[in-house]
């Protein structure tokens, strides 16, 4: 399993909040609804995405852009336009007056803004409402904001959003947070390839002879017995060889990289109702649910029934 087919398995949208805006200026949306991460794309006009802890990144149609949660940032039609709206955490839009517009703006199914009709501005945004533990160790390298312009692949998948979001038929949900995986995936290929990127070494490493078969060893059956040695073995070179080539390229020793990521697939097997700790324990190479109990409340701080209880509530992760 590449990092790329791991996001595919990781940030998978659940019940996703899918939202097209309309605008004309002046406009400016302050996002402070913590979520993990977020997608925004233009349809029509430009806009400007304002981190709060980056430089600003202008939007031109067609464009997709990746926000990093949960910093707060700002979209809007120009860099010196002052807030008109904020989003909480609960998707609620207030005025700076303390004004509840949700609902007075709506424009119709999954529309709203201040403007009927096209706008001069169009925006198609999906937020994840949890964050994905497969995924962790991607986003968590992600810059505030990424995008990628316009041409470069995007412009099927934003259509085809764009009519399913004013569709509503049995099954929408489960269309639209496909599509938005699809997108986000998407983006975030096109930023791994890029040398200029910063990408993780683990993804880099993956193209190296000797590192890149390991991990896929890894990633492919995190639950077997693994040791350097039966890993060197597979790979063809000698233990000593593989431990300090993998320490070199991804930063850390084989059994490092392979204890972290099978408690990152047990933090997302735990998001699960119907897994059992011992079930999870299995899947992922712990002998015991006791034994990854411990394991997993050394690392994360909780213990797996915590972390479930706060995955239910969306919280956990964050």
């Amino acid at each position: 399993m590449d990092a790329i087919t791991g996001l595919l398995e990781g940030p998978r949208a659940r019940g996703a909040f899918l939202l097209k805006s309309v605008f004309n200026p002046p406009w400016a949306l302050r996002v402070e609804d913590r979520a993990p991460i977020s997608v925004v794309t233009m349809v029509h006009g430009e806009a400007w995405v304002r981190p709060d802890r980056a430089e600003p990144v202008r939007l031109c149609p067609g464009d997709v852009a990746v926000m990093r949660g949960p910093d707060p940032y700002v979209v809007s039609d120009a860099l010196d336009t002052a807030v008109r709206i904020t989003v909480g955490p609960d998707q609620r839009c207030n005025t700076p007056a303390g004004e509840d517009v949700t609902e007075t703006m709506a424009l119709g199914m999954r529309t709203w803004g201040d403007a009927l009709g096209e706008g001069s501005a169009v925006m198609l945004s999906g937020t994840y409402l949890a964050p994905s533990e497969i995924g962790r160790r991607l986003l968590s390298t992600l810059p505030a904001v990424v995008v990628r312009p316009a041409g470069e692949g995007n412009d099927p998948l934003i259509g085809l959003l764009a009519e399913e979001m004013a569709r509503d038929e049995p099954g929408q949900e489960l269309v639209l947070d496909r599509l938005l995986d699809l997108l986000l995936v998407n983006v975030l290929r096109g930023w791994l390839a890029d040398p200029d990127s910063r990408a993780p070494a683990w993804y880099r490493a993956q193209s190296d002879p000797v590192v890149g078969p390991a991990l896929r060893l890894l990633h492919d059956n995190p639950a077997h017995s693994w040791t350097v040695e039966s890993i060197a073995r597979k790979v063809g070179v000698s233990r000593a060889q593989l431990a300090r080539r993998f320490t070199a390229v991804v930063g850390e020793p084989p059994m490092a990289y392979l204890a972290d990521w099978r408690l990152t697939l047990a933090a997302d097997l735990l998001r699960e109702p119907d897994t059992t700790v011992a079930m999870v324990a299995r899947q992922v190479g712990y002998s015991s649910g006791f034994a990854l109990s411990s394991a997993f409340k050394r690392v994360r701080g909780l213990s797996p029934q915590e972390y479930r209880a706060q995955a239910a509530t969306g919280t956990a992760g964050a």
